[in-house]
């Protein structure tokens, strides 16, 4: 039972799955942050160009 309990807290394979999962929430946030901030710009160019065609 011993071996078995120390077998088990010398796994690692768990934790490379959670390092790629946090890899992949901060790439997340990185993609969802540089399209915000390119759909705000792209918005006002477009309110821009509606308002000079007016």
């Amino acid at each position: 039972m011993q071996q078995l309990i120390s077998r088990f807290l010398s796994d690692e394979s768990g934790a490379t799955a959670i390092e790629y999962c946090l890899i992949a929430a901060g790439l997340s946030i990185v993609i969802v942050t540089a399209v915000n901030g390119i759909g705000s710009t792209l918005n006002t160019r477009f309110t821009s160009v509606n308002t000079s065609l007016k």
